[in-house]
């Protein structure tokens, strides 16, 4: 039997993502009353502009949230290992098949299954998706016995996810049947009003301070945010702790002054008037490359002039 957590007030089902664009108020109201459904969810958005979280908030706030949050990552499924990953297999299944293996499904139960980067999946991997949603029903490579799914499903794509079906590169019989209930994410260029409000949010989470100077203010307002939630995040964790160091009550943010000059002397002239460390530089640097890269690391790796073992290797430390 599924357990119901406590839960705050109705009226605000998701304050997390507290909001002062219009449009993205009456989708997450709208979300917020089918958070008891069965109902599939569609959550489009750039890069870094928070889908994960509200996934995983929409999980933690419905009936499911005592249920497993299976997070599956689209993108990174091969097409001949699809329905192995996915659905299982028994032992002989195929060549090299030597054991049976559970897949990524089959630990969902009643919870929430979460899609992410939907549109990495080729055209015949949408139509083994399109399938699993039709028949909600899994049965493992090389078996007989079919179990149903009762799990809710929410995926993830890219803002321009509906451009892509029109020039046939993503199937629009899936699109529909994964569009039930359909939030757009602005990116936080769109959301002026909420990047300041949004950044107490963070610092409060983070231990504070959770003022921000004035120039702080005036500095977050008008940077471009291309990063989104994520660089938001990342620029406010690095200035916490220096702001807490020095017992300050209020977080500064002098090196968003970087982005203002294009000339390659004077990022680096604006970035010793800021006290920037090297480590903290190339960090910040290197992270930004990533999130422009898609998360792509082959590709970021180019761009840095660097092989891959390297991000490989420094992910693998925490830098």
């Amino acid at each position: 039997m599924r357990r119901t957590p406590p839960r705050r007030s109705r009226a605000d089902p998701l304050p997390i993502f507290a909001t002062r664009h219009r449009g993205l108020a009456e989708e997450l109201r709208r979300l917020g009353r089918s958070l008891d459904t069965d109902a599939t969810v569609l959550l489009l958005g750039d890069q870094g502009t928070g889908k994960d979280r509200l996934a995983r908030l929409l999980h933690e706030r419905s009936s499911r949230a005592a249920e497993p949050f299976v997070k599956i990552d689209m993108g990174a499924l091969a097409d001949d290992l699809l329905e192995s990953e996915l659905f299982g297999h028994e032992k002989g299944a195929f060549t090299g098949a030597v054991t049976g293996k559970p897949g990524l499904l089959e630990g969902a139960g009643a919870g929430t299954i979460y899609l992410d980067r939907i549109d990495g999946l080729s055209l015949r991997g949408q139509g083994k998706l399109l399938r699993l949603l039709e028949e909600r029903s899994l049965r493992r490579v090389g078996g007989t016995r079919s179990t149903p799914i009762a799990a809710r499903f929410v995926a993830s794509g890219p803002s321009d996810l509906l451009q892509r079906t029109r020039k046939g590169l993503f199937r629009e019989d899936l699109l529909y049947r994964l569009a039930v209930v359909t939030v757009r994410i602005p990116s936080l260029a769109d959301r002026r009003a909420d990047i300041v409000p949004a950044a107490r949010a963070i610092l409060r989470s983070a231990g504070g301070p959770p003022g921000l100077t004035p120039a702080a203010e005036r500095a977050l307002r008008v940077h471009p945010w291309r990063g989104n939630w994520r660089e938001l995040e990342n620029v406010l964790l690095r200035a916490a702790p220096e702001a807490r160091s020095r017992g300050a009550a209020a977080v500064d943010v002098p090196h968003l002054a970087l982005v203002s000059p294009t000339d390659p002397e004077e990022l680096l002239r604006a970035a010793v008037r800021a006290g920037w460390t090297l480590r903290a530089l190339t960090d910040s640097y290197v992270d930004l490359v990533l999130d422009d890269s898609g998360g792509n690391v082959a590709e970021a790796a180019r761009r840095l002039g660097v092989a891959r073992k390297t991000l490989y290797e420094r992910r693998r430390a925490g830098g």
